[in-house]
Parts: structure tokens; C-alpha cells; sequence
């Protein structure tokens, strides 16, 4: 497995930045993580850092060097960080529970799978123009009743993580890549005041993406003037395995099974805050997930 990489992540005009962000890898599979703490919660910085830490681990323990089954995966990860996000709350006697949106992917076996969870962005771009992206869990993006033409606010979300609702969140069915597809997760402090022209535009004007991302992101933050919204990124280019003499970007054909790799660090909150992520808890998230697609089902029939 082979793939550039570049992550960013710049304080806009907020008092501080609440976005975190990290990927981690083994021999034969890669995780990629996004999270955006929500303002108007408290601690929403502790909600994404939650959130990353939560998903990295459960890819450390699955990724054996591959996840077995990835959709599973990314939707029990999902589940697990809100239920770490509650705990803390808990734990703290918090009035209010920290939030954050989340999006995350997989790449392994030469595709790409994706969670995502309120108005965290993925992108997908191929040969210069716009393959995928993901559809918001916002009111903006919440399909309009015909002839509707009432105006709506976009930064009102219909889910996130710590919500004291079951979260909803869209895991996608695995996108076999090409060498050369470009890959962007991001916060809505990126695709806010940029266009999807222009991010494509952008992502596949032939610079790698080392240039590309910090292009986007000091673009977001110009537009985004005095006010800019934190803006944090992390873009990769999909490679399938070159020469040897070839050492751009990662590559783990030389790491050994077992070897786990991750820019995603344990920091907030201290360890004797939250619960240990133990098989109970984890059966726990199992459960409400199923138990949330067997409402939904039950509710469409």
C-alpha cells in the first residue's frame, strides 16, 4: 500500500481550535480521521479528541493487518466515540455533553470505505473532476419538500456524536481507487467559503497534494477573513506500489505484520477520566446500532 499525505490544520478567527485530525496505518490498511468540535458545547475539542482516539484504538485492536469487515468497522467505531463522548460527560457531571462531527475512512485492498456523521466532509476526486462527496447531515442538505423555497441555516445539524439522541451517521459501500485519485477529508471551515468547483479545481491542479492542501487552506482562511471558521484538512493521493527506487509519500510494503503506525496521540482528558475501552462496552454500541437500524427499518416499512 502506497499513498502521499498532508494534514493541516490552521486556527481561523475562534477563540480556540477544535478541530482534530490524524491517520494511522498498518501493512495493509489505513485509517483516516477527521473531527470537528462543535461551538456553543462545552469542550468540544475533548468531543473530536475523543472521537480519534476512540476510532484509532479500535483500528489498532481490528487491523490484524487488515479490518475484516470494514462497513462493520467503521459504523461500531462510530457508535463506541459517542458512547466515550458520554462517559466523559458522565464521568464530569456535565450539564451539557460535548459534540463533534466526525468523518473517517479505510483504505485497504485497493478501495476506500467511509463513515461520516453531521457536515465533516469527504471528497474524491479523479482525473480533475468531483467522483464523490459526502451529503451533510444538515438542514441545508436535507432534501426540500417540491416548491419549497424556504431559506434554512446550514449550520444547523440534523446528528453528531454526543448528542444525547443515538447519532445517525452513512458508511459507503467501498470505492475501488485509481492510482492518482485524491482523497479529502475536511471541516466545513474548508468547504464553507470554497466551492466544490474550486476544491476540485484545486486538489487536481497537478501540484502534489503536500502543496495542494496548505493551497486550500490558506485559501479558507483569506475568504474566511476575520471570522474564518477553524480550518483543518488532511488530503492524500492514492499510489498503487512503485520501484523501490521510487521513497515518495508512504509507503508500507516494508513495515511487518503486527507494526501499527498513527499520528493520532493520546492527549485530553487524562486517562482516569473515561472508561477503558473494554468488550462490554464495545457490545454495548453493537447493540444500539442494531438496535437504531431495526427502528429505521421498522419506521420505512
Amino acid at each position: 500500500m502506497k499513498f502521499s499525505v498532508f494534514q493541516v490544520s490552521r486556527k481561523g478567527g475562534r477563540l480556540k481550535n477544535e478541530d482534530r485530525m490524524g491517520y494511522c496505518y498498518t501493512r495493509e490498511s489505513g485509517l483516516f480521521v477527521l473531527a470537528d468540535g462543535m461551538g456553543g458545547h462545552p469542550e468540544g475539542e475533548v468531543a473530536a479528541q475523543l472521537a480519534l482516539q476512540t476510532i484509532a484504538a479500535l483500528f489498532q485492536r481490528e487491523a490484524r493487518p487488515t479490518v475484516k469487515d470494514v462497513k462493520s468497522f467503521l459504523a461500531e467505531s462510530a457508535m463506541a466515540a459517542h458512547q466515550q463522548i458520554m462517559r466523559y460527560a458522565s464521568h464530569k457531571a456535565m450539564l451539557d455533553t460535548p459534540r463533534t462531527t466526525v468523518v473517517a475512512a479505510v483504505l485497504q485492498g485497493n478501495a476506500a470505505t467511509w463513515m461520516h456523521c453531521g457536515d465533516s466532509r469527504l471528497y474524491v476526486v479523479r482525473d480533475g473532476r468531483l467522483l464523490v462527496r459526502t451529503r451533510d447531515h444538515s438542514h441545508a442538505e436535507r432534501p426540500k419538500p417540491h416548491g419549497s423555497d424556504m431559506p434554512v441555516n446550514r449550520n444547523l445539524l440534523l446528528t453528531c456524536l454526543g448528542s444525547p439522541t443515538t447519532p445517525l451517521f452513512d458508511v459507503s459501500a467501498p470505492l475501488q481507487l485509481q492510482r492518482g485519485d485524491r482523497i479529502m477529508l475536511c471541516s466545513d471551515g474548508v468547504w464553507g467559503v470554497l466551492d466544490d468547483e474550486l476544491i476540485v479545481h484545486t486538489l487536481s491542479s497537478g501540484k502534489p497534494v503536500s502543496d495542494a492542501a496548505p493551497d486550500l487552506a490558506e485559501m479558507a482562511l483569506r475568504k474566511g477573513g476575520s471570522h474564518s471558521d477553524n480550518v483543518t484538512l488532511i488530503a492524500l493521493e492514492w499510489e498503487m506500489p512503485d520501484s523501490a527506487d521510487d521513497r515518495s509519500g508512504v509507503s508500507t510494503e516494508t513495515i511487518e505484520d503486527g507494526v501499527f503506525a498513527s499520528t493520532i496521540q493520546a492527549g485530553m482528558p487524562a486517562d482516569n477520566e473515561i472508561d477503558d475501552l473494554d468488550e462490554d462496552a464495545i457490545e454495548r454500541s453493537i447493540a444500539e446500532i442494531n438496535e437504531a437500524i431495526r427502528r429505521s427499518a421498522a419506521r420505512k416499512s
